[in-house]
């Protein structure tokens, strides 16, 4: 049966505007975004298929153009939409951290940072710099490294933190495997950076580590 025979309270569109966003499944906000389904599925249908494929939201978010393209359905078109939506996603995130207020709300924080950095396949180290009334200066990815790794040089972290002036840093790595447990190498680098950016009056105020979970080494007490 097409969508457009279901109840009206039943489709997804108008369900969202009755009701809100959060009220529909996985299935259904992405039947909304994939706006028709294919000969014999409605996009509902379509949707779940999808999702039981690639085994859930996120991986198909997450996917390459390639492996997203190879399910019937879906398209080089449809992977731009999907790009777009994302990039738009983070920049909304970025702007709620850039409006002049001190930096006070950490799961904004943690959100943007997991946005940003949960979907590589590879370890990628990155730092928020913020001003001396914890204000952001600048996102930047700053090492990236191997599936299990990244070399990080604190030289080279005390360099970027000057060219900014800043006063503060939040530091950010993702673990691909999804085990968001601190290594004792990511102790010993956090506390080589920590040193280093003393010398030049620059506080380090954490270090998150984006898995499936996100791991706050202040929260931790590791700071």
């Amino acid at each position: 049966m097409p969508i457009s025979d279901w109840p009206a309270s039943e489709r997804p569109r108008e369900k969202l505007l009755l009701r809100g966003s959060s009220a529909l499944s996985d299935a259904e906000l992405l039947s909304i975004f994939l706006r028709t389904g294919v000969k014999g599925k409605s996009a509902v249908d379509l949707s779940r298929e999808l999702l039981s494929n690639f085994g859930s939201l996120r991986n198909l978010l997450c996917a390459d153009q390639t492996g997203f393209c190879d399910h019937h359905g879906l398209g080089p078109a449809k992977f731009a939409q999907l790009q777009a939506v994302l990039e738009m996603a983070k920049r909304h995130l970025f702007e709620d951290l850039q409006r002049g207020d001190a930096l006070e709300n950490p799961e904004s924080t943690k959100h943007y940072l997991s946005s940003q950095l949960r979907a590589y396949k590879h370890e990628v180290f990155a730092a928020l710099f913020l001003d001396n009334r914890h204000r952001v200066i600048q996102f930047e990815e700053l090492f990236s490294g191997t599936i299990d790794g990244a070399s990080v040089y604190p030289r080279e972290v005390v360099k970027k933190a000057m060219s900014y002036n800043a006063a503060a840093v939040i530091f950010a790595h993702n673990h691909p495997s999804g085990v968001a447990e601190p290594s004792q190498a990511d102790r010993q680098i956090t506390n080589r950076l920590k040193d280093a950016l003393n010398l030049v009056d620059v506080r380090v105020l954490d270090h998150i580590i984006v898995g499936d979970e996100l791991t706050s080494f202040a929260e931790k007490g590791f700071l």
